[in-house]
């Protein structure tokens, strides 16, 4: 598809003042305040209510994104684009609107229309045809940037650096940064969702970009901060900074109180619509999850794609993260058709088979798709055929892939608590790095799990989890301490590594483990690292047969972690299967030879209490498994969470390969989610094609008081061949391509 040449821009309209007498003039008083004052009976007008869902939430299934550009309007061919909806079955689309620049002939003073935009209504048009489509609509808004006549009339709506200068935009010079703590948000893009809403009547209001581009130092945060905690803006990201602290919280209220604003205002014009900011994500996400996660109705992932180096695997952690705080709400997979580099090509393409194997692995975890489009021009045409083949595919399995529930029996902690309170400019290292190392071990395992927020600990939510994983978990409470320790109590397993539970809530370190009474060990104050050439004894005389050396067998020693804790034991723990090898030079080669071949020192430590089972490495097994990938390390992270399970998994999968596995409750039936991740490019992107694996032989668990009706493969033409023995079936998937999913239709058992 090919567009005209570009137009000539016309000259920008005129602007007014922004009208004083604003209807939410007053709100603008309130900026100094923690909580920002919605006026009106309106839902969501106070932090402790959350509104209700709306009447659509749970009906799309699949999303479109047309991200459009300034110069779109006159060359946009709608009905492509109307065509193309249809054709992908697409049911929900999200279309640019306002902010950054309006879409149709707002009235909103200092509201930018496109500088081609004529007399036309580039978003009224594409919003009535998916309207006539039976689609639901969301408005897409940018409010991160401005122009100079804005910067002109009302230079406090700028963000400010360090140093007391207004901040230029960083990729378009032209335009101003806005402080997303201030009037700009609170009062000008209210104004502007609110003339939306009122003209068109959307489902959503999509918000990009509105929680700021970093710190801000305007005349709004300053005195806004000052109102609340008496102090400076900090100077610093230090999480052990009780100010930088402070303002973590103030800035977070902030924005929580700008989200139920909008959110209000909006439910004022249409009581069966909301906005949805684009926010949420891992530990490192800057808002909390839980509040998110109560608060919206819907989320939309934003990682759009691979960049670096990164696992396909990531949109489905992605995936998990958020559903560990939304449950059952939809969770919405944003993907690109473009290279998601950070040198920004944002008008190319990506492989066929690159996007294939994204999409298969979001959908596999429980994501409904969302692809995104930037501008209307059709500059590279590659993705279209893969896309609609996709979506295709995903209409045609809709009812299989509306998951009520997962069936795993492990969780998987992530930590925002020690993102933010005491990992620093080392969050990679401390944080992520332990996680991903998990992730890799448990997806290359073949292990359904889960992903579980560490401020949702509680008994209803663990109740579905067998087993908990805390990957170098710092920071933890004394209540949630208390909470994993009842988790445990009640028969739970548990996995843990490193520095879990040495520190507070609030990063501040503890004389000893949270979890030192379930651990069993103490900290005794020391922390090697980076250690190299150390080793790992495998200590297969008294430890014969243990199930933690499984695989490891013919292994004398391996390689150990590079960060290391000295702990003590408090009770018993007789015949470790792992001891420690001290760091010995390894230089000049003529020095490189064991000092301590045999110490005793346990690097596990392995207790039962209660009902349930308690694993704890003091060491970072997990962060140095995902630095090197060895397979020693990975058998015994794999040995562990099997030991600490001490349960059939809901699922096992033996066959050539790796694979993400994913296990499913719908109404009536039961899925299997294989998802092929054997490619020479699995870590570094994009494939070159899809590597087809050879059979593999799954043995799923029925739920209980159910039987099987019938099963098929969803993508796969072949029936395979199917056995019942019990609660379990056994089924041989022939071959899979990118992703093959069985479904096994269930009734009430006749019994």
């Amino acid at each position: 598809m090919k567009r005209l040449a570009r137009p000539p821009a016309p000259p920008l309209p005129a602007r007014r003042d922004f009208l004083k007498t604003s209807a939410l003039a007053g709100v603008a008083q309130g900026l100094g305040r923690l909580a920002w004052p919605a006026s009106g009976p309106a839902p969501a007008a106070t932090a402790d209510e959350v509104p209700p869902l709306p009447s659509w939430t749970f009906r799309p299934m699949r999303w479109a994104q047309l991200t459009l550009v300034e110069d779109d309007p006159p060359g946009l061919d709608a009905g492509f684009w109307l065509d193309y909806f249809q054709r992908t079955h697409s049911d929900a689309v999200c279309l640019s609107a306002g902010g950054c620049v309006a879409y149709y002939p707002t009235e909103v003073p200092f509201h930018h229309r496109s500088a081609w935009l004529g007399d036309r209504d580039v978003f009224g048009e594409l919003a009535a045809g998916c309207r006539r489509l039976g689609m639901v609509v969301a408005a897409r808004t940018d409010p991160h940037a401005t122009y100079d006549d804005v910067q002109a009339a009302h230079p406090d709506w700028i963000a400010v650096d360090e140093e007391g200068r207004p901040r230029r935009h960083w990729a378009s010079p032209e335009m101003w940064v806005t402080c997303g703590l201030g009037p700009y948000n609170f009062e000008f893009m209210t104004e502007v969702m609110r003339e939306i809403m009122a003209r068109y009547r959307v489902d959503a209001l999509f918000v990009n970009r509105w929680d700021g581009s970093g710190p801000c130092y305007c005349e709004h945060c300053r005195t806004g901060f000052r109102a609340a905690t008496g102090r400076d803006l900090p100077r610093t990201a230090d999480p052990g900074d009780p100010v930088h602290r402070d303002y973590r919280q103030w800035r977070e209220e902030r924005l929580f109180a700008l989200w139920r604003l909008w959110d209000s205002e909006v439910r004022k014009i249409n009581a069966d619509s909301c906005v949805i900011p684009n926010a949420g994500g891992g530990a490192s996400s800057r808002l909390d999850m839980k509040t998110i996660g109560e608060r919206a109705p819907m989320l939309a992932a934003d990682r759009q794609a691979r960049r670096g180096l990164m696992a396909p695997w990531a949109i489905g952690m992605n995936a998990k993260e958020y559903r560990a705080t939304m449950g059952q709400k939809p969770v919405v997979g944003i993907f690109s058709v473009g290279v998601e580099e950070p040198y920004r090509w944002k008008d190319s393409v990506q492989s066929g088979d690159e996007i294939r194997l994204w999409v298969a692995d979001l959908v596999a975890n429980g994501m409904r798709p969302w692809f995104t489009k930037f501008a209307g021009t059709l500059h590279d045409e590659r993705w279209l055929r893969p896309v609609e083949e996709l979506y295709t595919w995903c209409h045609g399995a809709e009812r299989y892939l509306r998951n009520e529930r997962p069936l795993a029996r492990v969780g998987l902690v992530y930590s925002q608590q020690t993102a933010w309170s005491c990992a620093g400019d080392r969050v990679r290292q401390r944080v992520e790095e332990p996680a991903l190392g998990w992730y890799q071990a448990l997806v290359e395992s073949r292990i359904p799990f889960e992903m579980v927020h560490d401020r949702l600990l509680d008994a209803p939510h663990l109740a579905p989890l067998e087993t908990l994983i805390l990957p170098n978990i710092e920071a933890l409470s004394d209540r949630q301490c208390a909470q994993l320790s009842d988790f445990v109590t009640r028969g739970g397993g548990l996995v843990a590594t490193s520095e879990t539970s040495l520190r507070d809530e609030d990063g501040i370190e503890r004389s000893d483990f949270g979890l030192a009474d379930l651990l069993g060990v103490s900290f005794v104050g020391r922390r090697p690292g980076p250690v190299r050439n150390s080793y790992l004894r495998l200590e297969h005389d008294s430890a014969a047969g243990h199930p933690l050396l499984q695989g490891l067998e013919d292994a004398p020693r391996i390689i150990n972690g590079v960060w290391q804790l000295d702990v003590k034991a408090n009770v018993p723990f007789p015949n470790p299967p792992l001891t420690l090898i001290p760091s010995y030079p390894d230089l000049p080669m003529e020095k490189v030879y064991v000092r301590q071949p045999r110490t005793g020192i346990p690097q596990v430590f392995l207790r039962e209490v209660g009902a349930g089972r308690v694993a704890y490495f003091p060491w970072d097994v997990d962060r140095t498994f995902w630095e090197v990938l060895s397979p020693d390390h990975l058998k015994l992270l794999r040995n562990a969470v099997t030991w600490a399970t001490n349960e059939d998994p809901p699922v096992s999968v033996v066959g050539p390969g790796v694979l993400d596995v994913t296990v499913w409750r719908q109404r009536d039936s039961l899925t299997v989610h294989l998802v092929n991740l054997t490619n020479p490019m699995m870590m570094k992107g994009p494939v070159r094609e899809l590597l087809p694996v050879a059979e593999q032989r799954v043995r799923v668990r029925l739920p209980d008081g159910l039987r099987a009706t019938r099963l098929e493969l969803l993508v796969g033409v072949q029936a395979p061949p199917v056995r019942q023995t019990g609660e379990w079936l056994e089924v041989t998937v022939p071959s899979i391509h990118a992703h093959e999913v069985i479904a096994v239709d269930l009734a009430a058992s006749r019994d």
